[in-house]
Order: structure tokens, then C-alpha cells, then sequence
């Protein structure tokens, strides 16, 4: 996904200056640069959380992978339940 991202003068020359030190294209270091500090405040979000709350969460994001296309039907679920 593209993004356009503004930069003051200053901020965008540093930039420049560590892609060359780095001997890297400025927009490889921005998605480094970006994934690093995304990676950083999601382990302090995490880590904030309490036992029920990351429980919660991970109920949420295994919900999101679920396939809403795929169906059990009602006599599968009392089954399954049943045993």
C-alpha cells in the first residue's frame, strides 16, 4: 500500500543522508524506519494490557481470520457439544 508522508526539510535531508550512509533507497528506510517504530508501540500496547484484556484481543484477531465463507451446520455444533 502506498502512502504519502510529509517531512519538514530538515527531517527529509537526514533522512537522505542516513539512506545513503545506509546505502539504502529513502523509501526502503521509511518502511524499515516505520515497521521498527509500529513493532515498538505495539509490544508497549501489549505489554500494557491485562490478562482478560489480551485474551479479549486475541479472541478478536482469531475472529478476523476466521473464513466467513465456511459453514457448520446446527446438527455438527449440538454433536460436537454433546460428546
Amino acid at each position: 500500500m502506498k502512502q504519502i508522508v510529509d517531512l519538514d526539510k530538515t527531517t527529509l535531508m537526514k533522512l537522505q543522508m542516513i539512506s545513503v550512509i545506509e546505502k539504502v533507497s529513502s523509501d526502503d528506510l521509511i518502511q524499515k524506519i516505520v515497521k521498527f517504530s509500529v513493532e515498538e508501540l505495539w509490544l508497549k500496547k501489549i505489554s500494557g494490557l491485562t490478562d482478560e484484556e489480551k485474551e479479549d484481543f486475541g479472541l478478536l484477531m482469531l475472529m478476523q481470520e476466521a473464513d466467513r465463507n465456511n459453514k457448520v451446520s446446527r446438527e455438527e455444533i449440538f454433536s460436537i457439544l454433546s460428546k
